[in-house]
C-alpha cells in the first residue's frame, strides 16, 4: 500500500512539479530546495 502510494505521488509530481536537477543546489532558493527535498523523499519511498 505505502509503495503504491508513493508511486501515485511520484507520477504527479513529475507532471506537475518543476525539474530542479540540472540547475546548482547552491543556487536555488528556500523554497526550491524543499520542492527538491520532497522530490527525493517520494521518490526514495517508491523505490522501496
Amino acid at each position: 500500500m505505502k509503495k503504491s502510494f508513493f508511486s501515485f505521488l511520484n507520477k504527479v509530481n513529475k507532471a506537475i512539479l518543476p525539474k530542479l536537477s540540472d540547475k546548482d543546489p547552491n543556487t536555488l532558493t528556500k523554497l526550491q530546495k524543499g520542492v527538491l527535498a520532497y522530490r527525493y523523499f517520494v521518490l526514495i519511498n517508491s523505490m522501496d
